[in-house]
This record gives C-alpha cells, structure tokens and sequence, in this order.
C-alpha cells in the first residue's frame, strides 16, 4: 500500500483541488496491483509547489537554473525488499498545470495526476533519457492512468 503525504505551498492549489490527500491516496490504491506495494508500506512525499520554487530546487539539485513541471527524488536507486519503504519525493509546479488557464477543474486534475505519475514512476528507477526507455515509460504511464481513470468522472 502507498501512503502519499501531500505538502501545499501555494494556495493556487487549493483552489484547483479540494482534498489533495485524499485524492492522490485514492489515485495510489487505483495503481495495477503491479504498483501497489501490496504487503508492505510505501511513503511518498508529494509537495505541492509553483514555478519560482520549483526552479530554486532544480538549480540547487539539478544544475539547471530554469522552471519545470515535475522534479522526482528518488529515496534510493533500488526497490529494496522491505515491509516498509520511502520511495522519495515528487514536486510539482502549479504554473505548469495550470496552462491554459481557462481548464475546468477535471481537466486540471487529470493534467496534474499525469503528470504525478510521470513522476511516481521516475522514483522506480523509470527514465526517458533514451528513446527505448522514453517509449517504455510512456507505456506504463498510460498503463497507470488507465487503471486510474475512472476516479476522475
């Protein structure tokens, strides 16, 4: 079971999102059972953030000075065979979600818990550095969000 703890700093968020906790956790349990972690415990950090913050990370973290849409963390470059992981953090930017700014609220949510996988599946190990990899990543992202979908109507 994963367990995501949801950090907000930016109220844009909040007006976009009612129950963010509620809603990523939900999103987790909806994962094939292949990304489930059933029988163990599985923590995520996911914090909730806008472009300026968001650049001062990557810069800090990832030498690179500009905004984007997702950083991922990983807590360790392996799954360990653990009851109980940390798997890293996921930081995502409102600026980025939001565009265009006239999207409904479901569209809005769907864009974001996209991109939330995107970055769920960066903290397993998943890359898009090379093409292989980029079409076996989009493969699974659209894997998951199909289990996921239904939550959205």
């Amino acid at each position: 079971m994963i367990k995501v703890n949801v950090l907000c700093e930016d109220y844009s968020w909040t007006k976009r999102i009612k129950k963010k906790q509620d809603l990523f956790n939900q999103v987790c349990n909806k994962f094939p059972k292949k990304y489930r972690f059933i029988n163990k415990k599985a923590y995520l950090t996911l914090l909730l953030s806008n472009n300026n913050k968001i650049k001062v990370l990557n810069k800090k973290f990832r030498n690179k000075n500009k905004h984007t849409d997702i950083l991922s963390f990983p807590f360790s470059s392996k799954i360990e065979n653990l009851k109980e992981i940390y798997l890293g953090d996921i930081i995502i930017s409102f600026n980025y979600m939001n565009k265009p700014k006239n999207l409904i609220n479901k569209e809005f949510k769907k864009k974001t818990i996209k991109i939330f996988i995107h970055g769920f599946l960066h903290l397993l190990g998943y890359d898009h550095l090379k093409h292989k990899e980029f079409k076996k990543m989009i493969h699974e992202e659209q894997k998951i969000f199909k289990s996921i979908e239904k939550i959205l109507n």
